[in-house]
């Protein structure tokens, strides 16, 4: 069976090392606490890994998880360390080893792999089948310290891991809390595990620790989506063979450091995130982040709309994960420390607190060059303002109160009735004061108490959510030029509080061919958000892969760089080109390829490497002008075949014609209007800007 196993590295990886890093600078790690990485235990100590190994569409259509099996089984394990696996969730295994259509439990020791048994198929994606594994590990094995590894697509907050290909479910983190409670029982003095991990996307975000509080020592996860190639089980499991005294810290650097150098040899490093959280801070961070939700709340109420338009802009210019835009889909997954940064002078009593709360909690850290804004922990914030998405976040128990309130005030402009009464008579702000106090105090936190009770507010949900920003008020919204040629409008107070954001649209257009056709949504607007002018920057020039004019939807803007998402076919399959623009360099690098967030809210973990001889299809969005119908259709545009691994990817001219840019104005549950429409006709490399 060992032998089976180590012939599936010839030919089964999530992603391949074709092509060179695209980063311009290395990647990074980083310790933020003084926690020891030292040996903690006896080399005579024994180890328990237990393996949830969903494999879903990853093992199925990639073979993802058979090649993280065949790294684990390159370890040589001493008698003290074992490994004991769950495989199922898949439609069908890449390899001959583990049999299809049935759950099946392995053991990986100093002797071999074996198959300890075969069960009937179960949901992968469900509380019980968990549960049942997690009783199964408890009554047939005695270890000292044990670790727990979720394999599988992630989704965050909302929409939880281990998606289940068969079933399409998916373990909630309501899931994973109460498996845990029902066979361990919480015991924060104590805890079962020494780390709990998600090898899956999203999964690092602040409720996902505090659902395990009191069953671990630590939690490793990944903000970011995590690319194909996931964790290097070689690297952190040869580590805890090598030494068995290790403690919880240090193999949890291990993990991140071995992630980091696997991502770096696949060329997927630019945008990899994993951190190591001490659980054992969570009341502290609980404490920090309810205060921050607190602050955030009561000025929204006192304020209203203007504080989620400011509010709002933090969280964009905050970094983010999975994209958060049309073309990729939401998660709805915003780093906490960053947006705690970006909100210093909006909340400034909690920010600070919140920041160093993260920075104690998260012990260690690595990134790659176009991540490297986040703490190590993210939360939930509504950037795609759906009413779906609040109501599953209502529902995650270990999420703040204050923070569902204050979602739950933006969507419906009101508090229910039984939350009204805590926060109008203050209960709820001395509850977090008094639990502040008590942990300053240094008082022991008892296993049964939570700092501030969960609440179901899913179940006060109005039948209809209110629009307090009415951003349609800025439809058609009057253009004016400048005498430099400068298109620009100009944004009273009142319609400033219901504005996030400030995009530009730029179209092409052909009144001879009877087509409008989308170039992209970009940010390249010269903003004055103190005098709320906004002015166009267009220069006649737009982006190309090897001079194949594309569209582009941007997914991040910071200083350094910015992050976009091209809609492309790759050799048939409708996917996004992931793109930075990098201002170090005034260059931009492609990432890669990958797909967008799922129907069931999973961020897509396969990256594709461009390679020569690919068949690329770009795809824009249009209509016909003389069209009764206002709503865009996918075309495709320009097929081609790429020469090189590393194609052309740069602006150039646009060349002579009429283009039509609209100024975009979004709000803060991400409703948009566009400004009256201007024209730019491009002639021998002048522009004459018009209004009409």
């Amino acid at each position: 069976m060992l032998a089976g196993i180590l012939t599936l590295l010839l030919f089964v990886s999530g992603c391949t090392d074709e092509g060179q890093s695209s980063s311009v600078s290395n990647a990074t790690r980083s310790s933020t606490s003084k926690v020891s990485f030292g040996d903690e235990y006896s080399k005579d100590d024994t180890w328990l890994v237990y393996w949830y190994l969903c494999g879903t569409d990853l093992e199925s259509n990639y073979g993802s998880a058979s090649a993280d099996f065949a790294e684990l089984v390159q370890s040589k394990l001493p008698p003290n360390v074992k490994v004991l696996i769950q495989t199922g969730g898949t439609v069908q295994w890449q390899n001959e080893v583990v049999p299809d259509g049935q759950v099946t439990r392995f053991l990986y020791d100093n002797e071999d792999l074996k198959i300890l048994e075969t069960l009937p198929d179960a949901d992968m994606g469900s509380q019980s089948t968990l549960v049942d594994f997690l009783r199964y590990g408890e009554n047939n094995f005695k270890a000292d310290h044990r670790v727990f590894v979720f394999w599988d697509h992630g989704g965050g907050t909302v929409h939880g891991v281990c998606f289940d290909e068969r079933t399409g479910n998916s373990l909630s983190l309501n899931d994973i809390q109460q498996a845990f409670a029902g066979v361990y029982g919480e015991s924060p003095e104590q805890p079962p595990f020494e780390i709990i991990g998600f090898d899956a996307c999203l999964m690092a975000t602040f409720d996902t620790a505090s659902s395990i509080y009191g069953f671990s020592k630590y939690m490793v996860a990944s903000e970011e989506v995590e690319p194909g190639n996931g964790w290097n089980y070689t690297g952190w499991v040869g580590a805890l063979a090598k030494n068995p005294a290790i403690g919880g810290a240090a193999l949890g650097k291990e993990i991140c450091d071995s992630y980091l150098q696997g991502c770096q040899q696949y060329s997927t490093d630019d945008t990899a995130t994993l951190s190591v959280v001490d659980l054992s801070r969570i009341p502290y961070l609980t404490v920090a982040y309810e205060s921050f939700g607190i602050e955030a709340l009561n000025k929204a109420r006192a304020e209203g709309k203007n504080f989620f338009s400011v509010y709002g802009r933090s969280a964009k210019r905050a970094e983010n994960y999975g994209g958060n835009n049309r073309q990729s889909g939401y998660t709805n997954m915003v780093d906490l420390g960053d947006l705690a940064a970006q909100s210093k002078s909006l909340l400034p009593k909690s920010s600070p607190d919140l920041i160093s709360a993260i920075d104690e909690a998260v012990v260690y850290k690595v990134h790659g060059d176009y991540r490297e804004k986040g703490s190590g922990l993210s939360g939930f914030y509504s950037y795609d303002g759906e009413e779906s998405s609040l109501v599953g976040y209502l529902n995650v128990d270990s999420a703040p109160i204050s923070q569902k309130l204050l979602y739950y005030y933006l969507m419906y402009g009101e508090l229910p009735d039984e939350a009204r009464a805590i926060v109008e008579d203050g209960s709820l702000e001395r509850a977090i004061n008094q639990a502040k106090a008590e942990l300053a105090a240094n008082k022991p936190v008892e296993p049964s108490t939570e700092i501030v009770p969960a609440q179901d507010y899913s179940q006060a949900v109005p039948a209809q959510k209110q629009d307090m920003f009415n951003i349609a008020q800025l439809e058609d919204l009057p253009v004016n030029v400048d005498d430099n040629g400068n298109a620009f409008v100009t944004l009273t107070q009142e319609q400033m509080d219901s504005v996030s954001a400030v995009y530009c649209q730029l179209v092409y257009i052909s009144a001879e061919d009877d087509i409008i056709v989308f170039l992209g949504r970009d940010a390249n607007v010269d903003a004055d958000w103190d005098k709320g002018i906004f002015k166009d920057n267009f220069q006649a020039t737009w982006a190309a892969l090897d001079g194949h004019f594309v569209y582009m939807e941007l997914t991040a803007s910071t200083d350094e760089y910015n992050l976009y998402d091209v809609p492309i076919k790759l050799n048939g399959v409708e996917c996004n080109l992931q793109v930075a623009y990098n201002y170090a360099d005034n260059k931009y690098y492609i990432l890669g390829a990958r797909k967008g967030i799922n129907d069931n809210g999973m961020g897509d973990r396969e990256l594709t490497k461009l390679k020569a001889g690919d068949v690329i299809t770009t795809i824009h969005y249009g209509n016909l002008i003389s069209s009764d119908n206002d709503d865009l259709i996918p075309v495709e545009v320009d097929t081609f075949t790429l020469s090189s691994a590393n194609p052309k990817f740069e602006d150039e001219d646009t060349g002579d014609g009429l283009f039509g840019y609209c100024f975009e104005f979004v709000s803060p549950t991400e409703d948009s209007a566009l400004s009256q429409l201007v024209q730019f006709t491009v002639q021998n490399g002048e522009i004459t800007t018009s209004v009409e």
